[in-house]
């Protein structure tokens, strides 16, 4: 009894030291998240882990919003939040960086942190996400117009190597799940099986710079097609792949063609459509809600982690979108709603709680109630009037000189508006034909600032008939519609990128003056410039307008919200009777309006972008404007977004 006593106390002694030194070791090696390739899982902590994420842009969200929009998915059950990071937003002109406001990336995470979700990171370079130059900033264009984008071309990489090493991934290193941040999971680049690249020296040189700039407790991973075709190019060694696909696919045969690069491992959808993006003169794109969680619940009953793309869409705010290349030139709207279940104001559809009642099979909710939507408000019309043409504000900007047109990337100008100007020195005949072979992306062409017509790359019009005799000024201002953000043309120049001839004769010596559209103290002080000479000079209506119709002219007004405690509230900016242009309120730019071929007709403006008293609104329009017609020159703030317009037949 006495010896099996004594056998007892060094048992538990043994045991008592072992679970110290395993505890002791658990302390020490801290969080855990890593994959379970024997049980096709990840672990959490030791413990297997399956998230349903939703994807959320921090950079199409007010910072105010960031929290309802993360604690609305949290409340459908989601376990994680995906999200792109943004190079051209953080570093819109060479060295000069911006992680404040919008693009605040740390508080944005540490939010989805504190509201109980994981973090999967995409940061990039490449992100497409239908945005400018799929998010790679323009200025790389600037400095060797012949860099191939994504690739192992060193001109290309020494701008990567900087902005990862010793930029972005010090910031993400602490976030990190190990290190006690959210984040267990790192892609690297995106979606490369779908660039005609296919550069594993690029690939594998991403994969080795992220993972000595985070260390080895993260785990990296590739997102691409569906399909052997695209992981060819898109697996990289060391990384693990994963695949995207809709509810159109199938999903045995999706995971098959996953299967085929990752034998062993977690399923993973990483990009699972429950709606789609949109175009300029397209009808809006939307995903039936059943079977979106009809596809949910076959993944989800396979143990697979799925990530919705996009469970919040948002806004493109400002000129941020970007554009495709499908059969023509295809330029993406300010919206993105795109038939998310969170609609572009943040508010649950009806398919989010489809979707919640399939998460919930599988994931507990959270307690408590879904936040509701935002309370939306009506301010009603908002009277503008015309304050001055972009040939007026011209002559207080700063031009540049050249024998031939340069680029917006030669002009270091990120989107927006060139005017290329240039004197007819010969006599042509009546009518002779302008060409520009390639126009990227709209040109209004003006003689001696009178308008006479357009060139158009979306509508393949390189061409028009001119009258001009010489010595007369010949104008072209070129409009930029966003850079193509997906596929083998995306170091896409912008503005005229070839010569203009008339008649088979190259016109030379240009002056170009770029336009402060995306500027805003910069086009302020402009406008107060504009509108003291205008005030001095007393000129007609007619003379403040660009063109007869109106266009290429800036129009105001104000109106304003009560001083009561529910105020301001969201709204939805109508510009129907309007034909192109861009819209700014209280100097914050909403975006890009184009309701002559829709299908988006409204632009969301923010509760936090109105503030109570007096709020401005300023337009410009492109073409032409309603203002001709007396008591038709006003836009108007409504209760419900129009996003679902006409489009041309």
């Amino acid at each position: 009894m006495e010896g099996w006593t004594i056998v007892n106390i060094l048992l538990g002694l043994c045991l008592l030291m072992l679970s110290g030194s395993y505890a002791k070791e658990k302390l020490e090696t801290g969080p855990t998240f890593v994959i379970d390739y024997e049980n096709d899982q990840f672990l959490k902590d030791g413990e297997p882990f399956r998230y349903v994420s939703g994807s959320i842009h921090y950079f199409r969200v007010l910072p105010t919003q960031w929290r309802d929009r993360l604690k609305k998915m949290r409340m459908a059950g989601f376990n994680a939040l995906q999200t792109y990071v943004e190079w051209s937003s953080h570093e819109p002109e060479q060295g000069m960086y911006d992680f404040t406001g919008m693009f605040d990336l740390v508080t944005f995470i540490k939010t989805a942190q504190e509201e109980g979700l994981a973090v999967i990171l995409r940061p990039g370079p490449f992100i497409d996400a239908e945005r400018d130059m799929g998010g790679l900033p323009y200025w790389l264009l600037n400095k060797n117009p012949s860099m191939r984008l994504r690739s192992s071309d060193p001109t290309y990489l020494i701008y990567v190597d900087n902005w990862f090493n010793n930029v972005l991934l010090p910031k993400i290193r602490p976030l990190l799940y190990a290190n006690g941040g959210p984040i267990i999971m790192v892609q690297v680049e995106n979606e490369y099986g779908s660039f005609p690249a296919c550069d594993f020296a690029y690939t594998s040189h991403m994969r080795d710079i992220i993972r000595q700039g985070l260390g080895d407790d993260v785990v990296l991973f590739t997102t691409d097609g569906d399909g052997a075709s695209y992981l060819k190019c898109g697996k990289i060694p060391g990384v693990y792949s994963t695949v995207d696909f809709g509810s159109g696919s199938s999903v045995t045969d999706a995971f098959a063609a996953m299967r085929l690069f990752e034998p062993r491992g977690p399923l993973v959808n990483s990009e699972y459509y429950p709606g789609w993006l949109d175009h300029w003169g397209e009808p809006h794109s939307t995903v039936d809600a059943e079977t979106v969680a009809k596809t949910l619940d076959t993944m989800l009953a396979l143990n697979a982690s799925v990530n919705l793309y996009m469970f919040h869409g948002g806004t493109s705010f400002g000129l941020t979108s970007g554009a495709n290349m499908g059969g023509s030139f295809q330029a993406c709207p300010t919206s993105y709603d795109y038939d998310a279940p969170l609609s572009e104001a943040g508010d649950p559809t009806q398919k989010y709680w489809i979707i919640r009642n399939t998460t919930k099979k599988y994931l507990p909710l959270p307690a408590g109630d879904v936040p509701p939507a935002s309370l939306k408000y009506s301010y009603g019309k908002v009277e503008v009037a015309a304050k001055g043409s972009l040939f007026q504000m011209s002559s207080f900007l700063q031009s540049v000189t050249q024998k031939y047109p340069l680029t917006f990337e030669g002009l270091l100008v990120s989107n927006g508006l060139v005017i290329y100007e240039t004197v007819l020195p010969f006599r042509i005949s009546d009518p002779a034909r302008l060409t520009i072979n390639e126009v990227h992306d709209r040109g209004y062409v003006f003689v001696d600032y009178k308008y006479v017509g357009m060139v158009s790359r979306e509508q393949e019009l390189y061409d028009l008939a001119l009258s001009a005799t010489p010595n007369q000024t010949i104008s072209i201002i070129v409009e930029s519609q966003g850079r193509v953000c997906f596929g083998g043309q995306i170091n896409d120049f912008k503005g005229l990128t070839t010569n203009v001839t008339v008649k088979g004769y190259t016109l030379e010596n240009w002056k170009m003056t770029p336009l402060p559209v995306t500027n805003v103290p910069r086009l302020s002080s402009v406008m107060k410039h504009l509108r003291r000479e205008v005030s001095k000079s007393h000129p007609s209506p007619l003379e403040l307008k660009g063109t007869p119709d109106g266009g290429m002219t800036f129009y105001e007004g104000s109106f304003t919200i009560p001083d009561t405690d529910d105020q301001p509230q969201d709204s939805f900016l109508s510009v129907e009777g309007w034909r192109k242009g861009l819209v700014w309120v209280n100097d914050f730019c909403l975006g890009r309006y184009w309701p002559e071929v829709g299908p988006q007709l409204t632009l969301y403006v923010p509760s936090d972008v109105l503030m109570k008293g007096i709020n401005t609104v300023m337009i410009l329009e492109y073409e032409a404007s309603p203002c001709l017609v007396s008591d038709t020159c006003f836009v108007t703030l409504q209760e419900a977004p129009v996003i679902d317009g006409p489009t041309p037949k």
